[in-house]
């Protein structure tokens, strides 16, 4: 798994996710809960992973919607 998206706004995870979803890249979200175990309301950011051999092809789709990724 790779790190693909990293963001505190739950609405780019969703949007993402789905994105990729629907372009059959299977996606995983990570750091979910962590802001509420912290106590921080939604500041510490969630991250979007996917499989090494889709990240290329995740990176570009993304960029064509004018997200940004690679961290």
């Amino acid at each position: 798994m790779k790190n693909l998206l990293r963001n505190n706004d739950p609405t780019v995870i969703a949007f993402a996710s789905a994105l990729l979803s629907g372009e059959g890249i299977e996606v995983f979200e990570v750091d979910v809960n962590m802001s509420v175990l912290n106590g921080s309301l939604g500041i510490l950011p969630r991250r979007l992973m996917v499989h090494e051999e889709n990240y290329e092809r995740a990176c570009a789709i993304l960029a064509d919607i004018g997200v940004e990724t690679g961290y």
